[in-house]
């Protein structure tokens, strides 16, 4: 069974999009199946154990844009993941482009990223 503390332990050695990887392995490894990350303000919902697992808020609120903008958030996606952009700037990045929260299936290893509505904006696999 995974503790706030322990995700958070895990979280403390990403410094870019590039540590992801070995983050979603980590956290996998404690019992954590899926989780969101909403956008506006940075909390995440974290599931595997009975109960979920409500991280507070990282940042001060966000604005999300209403339209997507899918090429200009794909661009920023991949500085990210090449360590180009630290987390708080890639969130401002998600937020200028109508991204409201990404969805992490550490089973599937899936990472899925929503507008407002709901609608899939992009579904990559990772830790190949």
């Amino acid at each position: 069974m995974f503790t706030l503390s322990k995700i958070q332990e895990a979280h403390k050695k990403v410094k870019t999009g590039a540590d992801f990887p070995a983050y979603a392995r980590e956290i996998h490894a404690l019992g954590v199946t899926h989780y969101d990350v909403f956008v506006a303000d940075g909390h995440a919902v974290y599931l595997g154990n009975p109960e979920p697992i409500i991280a507070p808020a990282k940042y001060d609120t966000l604005i999300v844009a209403k339209s997507v903008n899918s090429e200009k958030f794909i661009t920023e996606l991949r500085l990210h993941q090449s360590g180009g952009t630290d987390y708080m700037t890639f969130c401002r990045d998600c937020a200028e482009c109508g991204v409201e929260k990404w969805t992490l299936n550490l089973i599937d290893q899936t990472c899925t990223y929503y507008d407002r509505d709901g609608k899939q904006i992009l579904v990559e696999r990772f830790g190949e």
